[in-house]
């Protein structure tokens, strides 16, 4: 029997507001919806203190000897100033870096390293693979005899290298996070693209931006959301089976713990006492065991408390991106007995939805039409009492010059899927903290993630834990992984 109509109609949307973002931890009025202009008209978060401990940030670099001059040039560019080639809805004029952060940009002083021009000249012994690992791990040892003298490490990888940057078992870029993580390193990878991009601006605020917060800097935090609780924290939690998955028996648990204005840049990587028995539903979605998980949350939260004077939030939202599993729910509420409220909230990216924006017609019939751009980003509708799907991609006119303004420009964008596996409250509370949290990213110079923030870092990690077997499961700074 067909349904009728009504029982087949969605519950209204509702239009959540853009989260503002802060540039100053004392004055409330140094907000703005867009990133790169309130660092552009306030400075960044961090300005009153950053600059305080330090006049420059300086920089070394690793790569082969025929670029060593282009990537002292590259670096030299970043104190130019440079109108936008593109996007310029969106993307402010570059002021230079150190009209932007208040520091100077500086090449370090004997922390400079240059590798052979060509692979096979890499020293060492086995495959490109391995002689190029060994040429990371060379070069990080020796900066960190100096480690003194420079701030970030820029780590030139050519394109005619491809073969050995990655391959199905082997990743250069992650690797050499691990290395880094190793050593206390933060490093920046470019490719030969860099040198080439024309456009100028969009380049400047990314690498700028990059190498500020990887030289321990804050650009912005998240504005208080109005009905959040005060002391209120987000966990995001990704799962990686360590080596070769046919053969993986362990799960490690990838957790960071953030403050409610998206604070707190550390990493727990986390080794799985308990045995997986079935790889195949591991690989599927990966979960924890009961004390696994009590064990992660428990260490996870004496980060927070480390920060926040031995204090326990009053409200902890718990995300990740498969089903919580009713062991992992009950760890869960083992390990944080001493929190009042706690949300365990699944954020599925895989969603088959799809929502078209329909405006008003010129004419009477039809009365509506669709939209040149795609629903408002901040959509939500409510599926159930427990579940909400949420536009984190879509239109957003509040931070273009020209109105309407669509991320990325294509495609018909997809919801994120909310679904509240333990917890209680408004559906619209949960998704506009997971808006907000797509906002602090410091990676790139875009408005938002895909994912929020609490999802995107756990991965990246559990990503880098995947292709690097041997990192030890141990507590991180997020700054050495990005």
């Amino acid at each position: 029997m067909a349904s009728s109509f009504q029982a087949s109609k969605l519950p209204p949307f509702t239009l959540l507001d853009e989260p503002l973002l802060s540039f100053s931890p004392s004055d409330d009025t140094q907000v703005d919806v867009h990133p790169l202009r309130g660092l552009l008209n306030f400075g960044p978060y961090s300005k009153g203190s950053f600059g305080g401990y330090t006049s420059q940030i300086r920089i070394a670099t690793v790569g082969p000897e025929s670029s060593y001059k282009r990537r002292g040039e590259l670096m030299a560019s970043l104190r130019g100033s440079y109108q936008p080639s593109d996007r310029s809805e969106y993307v402010p004029p570059y002021p230079g870096f150190d009209r932007l952060f208040g520091v100077q940009l500086e090449a370090a002083r004997g922390a400079h390293i240059k590798w052979p021009d060509s692979l096979a000249q890499l020293p060492g012994d086995g495959d490109p693979q391995a002689r190029l690992f060994q040429a990371m791990n060379s070069a990080l040892r020796r900066l960190d005899a100096v480690r003194n003298e420079f701030d970030v490490v820029l780590v030139h990888f050519p394109d005619s290298w491809a073969t050995a940057t990655r391959s199905k078992f082997f990743d250069a870029h992650d690797a050499l996070k691990a290395l880094g993580a190793k050593y206390n390193i933060p490093t920046q990878v470019l490719n030969d693209r860099v040198f080439t991009f024309n456009y100028k601006a969009s380049l400047a605020w990314r690498l700028a931006t990059a190498l500020y917060v990887k030289a321990a800097g804050t650009p912005w935090k998240l504005a208080p959301l109005k009905g959040v609780p005060d002391d209120t924290a987000y966990i995001g939690l990704a799962y990686a089976l360590r080596g070769d998955q046919r053969d993986a028996h362990y799960v490690t648990c990838c957790s960071q713990v953030f403050d409610m204005d998206g604070g707190g840049m550390q990493f727990v990587a986390f080794e799985a006492r308990d045995p997986v028995a079935d790889v195949a539903e591991a690989r599927r979605n990966p979960f924890l065991s009961r004390d696994d998980m009590r064990a992660v949350l428990a260490r996870s939260l004496e980060l927070y408390q480390g920060r926040n004077g031995g204090n326990l939030p009053k409200r902890l939202v718990i995300h990740k991106t498969t089903a919580f599993k009713q062991e992992e729910i009950e760890g869960a509420f083992d390990a944080l007995s001493g929190v009042a409220e706690i949300e365990c909230v699944e954020v599925g990216a895989a969603s088959c939805w799809r929502g078209v924006w329909l405006i008003q017609s010129a004419g009477a019939t039809p009365p509506t039409r669709p939209s040149g751009y795609p629903v408002p980003r901040g959509t939500m509708v409510a599926r159930s009492g427990t579940s909400a799907l949420v536009w984190v991609a879509g239109n957003a006119p509040e931070v273009s010059t020209r109105g309407d303004y669509y991320q990325g420009k294509k495609s018909i964008p997809k919801p994120l899927q909310l679904i509240r596996h333990a917890g209680r409250g408004s559906l619209e509370l949960i998704a506009h903290e997971a808006l907000a949290l797509t906002k602090m990213d410091w990676n790139n110079d875009a408005l938002y993630d895909p994912v929020p923030v609490s999802i995107r870092y756990s991965q990246r990690l559990a990503r880098t834990i995947a292709n690097v077997p041997d990192l030890p499961g141990k507590v991180y700074p997020y700054r050495l992984f990005m």
